[in-house]
């Protein structure tokens, strides 16, 4: 079979998601303007609950998941596109409802995909990938916010996860002193050092929700990745005109906190969307991760993994037992 290439393909009997490694065809696409020979994909937190069948994210089988992919054009039908053409796709449901990058091929809309920025290979810009390029969404939503370097702490929570330690490297080599939020204890302080990290703060800390929905102003800006009560605990402690990047709901979608800390301070919360994104801020989001974020910081917390591991990792990185970014190798 000339154009065959290998899929996790997931279908769904008796209710459970099942995986499994096909061999497919072009015929089995589907449609759009742009066939992509993927070369790399990632794993990001929803690929967790798209493999276990969770969150309803996926509304028909067979599916091929993959939130997002880099690789080259191998056909199109638009102008805009060449055979050779080395591009990204993140975001327009790519993985949900629409087939995504876990196949050595995708078949998009011309208008999804953004060039390969210059001086990223195809591995590292999924090494960034959906996690990675959503943190840079929320920088540049507190920074059109008035955050900077002279402004004071920021703070990134799920900070040992793929889109909290891009945003704490990225933070970092902007001059921000950043303060990372882990639930793993003290054994991620020296990787988060690593990444630029000035302090570490323990989640337990905010699990719980604030006591009041007002505390001592601590943070000049925040990137949340977690969401519920951490994320109400930030609001509480955010000085004035501050404003907080939410970037993820795992924490849950409920914030128990009051009018008081927007009415009060003046607080901004920024809600920060990879799918909903267009062209021009998607294009530019890419070359400031080009530029900005550290490329041996972005190696040294990168994994590769196969097709064939993705089953086992889905589930290690729901229960939080995933560091940094998981690049899958097509």
């Amino acid at each position: 079979m000339p154009d065959g290439f290998k899929a996790l393909l997931l279908t769904e009997a008796d209710g459970k998601v099942h995986a499994a490694i096909e061999e497919l065809d072009d015929a089995a696409l589907p449609a759009g303007d742009v066939t992509v020979r993927v070369s790399h994909s990632t794993l990001n937190y929803k690929d967790g609950l798209i493999l276990n069948g969770l969150g309803r994210l996926v509304r028909s089988y067979p599916h091929v998941p993959g939130v997002d992919f880099a690789g080259e054009v191998e056909s199109s039908n638009s102008p805009a596109w060449r055979p050779g053409d080395r591009v990204i796709v993140t975001g327009w449901r790519v993985g949900e409802l629409h087939w995504g990058g876990y196949a050595g091929k995708a078949r998009v809309k011309s208008d999804w995909l953004v060039p390969l920025p210059r001086g990223l290979t195809p591995e590292r810009a999924m090494a960034i990938g959906t996690a990675g390029f959503t943190s840079m969404l929320a920088i540049m939503a507190l920074e059109e916010h008035g955050l900077s370097p002279a402004g004071g702490e920021v703070v990134v929570t799920g900070a040992a996860g793929g889109l909290g330690g891009i945003a704490v490297a990225v933070l970092a080599k902007l001059g921000h002193k950043v303060a990372a939020v882990t639930g793993r204890g003290a054994a991620e302080a020296d990787y988060l050092g690593t990444l630029g990290a000035a302090s570490v703060v323990d989640r337990a800390e905010l699990a719980d929700g604030p006591k009041k929905p007002m505390l001592g102003e601590r943070w000049a800006g925040a990137v949340d990745a977690v969401g519920g009560k951490v994320l109400a605990a930030v609001v509480a402690q955010l000085r004035y005109r501050a404003s907080v990047a939410v970037c993820g709901n795992a924490g849950g979608i409920e914030v128990p906190t009051t009018v008081l800390p927007f009415i009060l301070r003046g607080v901004n919360m920024l809600g920060i969307d990879s799918v909903l994104c267009p062209v021009p801020r998607r294009m530019a989001a890419w070359e400031r991760l080009a530029r900005d974020l550290p490329m041996d910081l972005l190696d040294s917390m990168t994994t590769r993994a196969s097709l064939e591991d993705l089953p086992t990792l889905g589930k290690r990185i729901l229960e939080g037992g995933v560091r940094g970014r998981v690049v899958i190798e097509l």
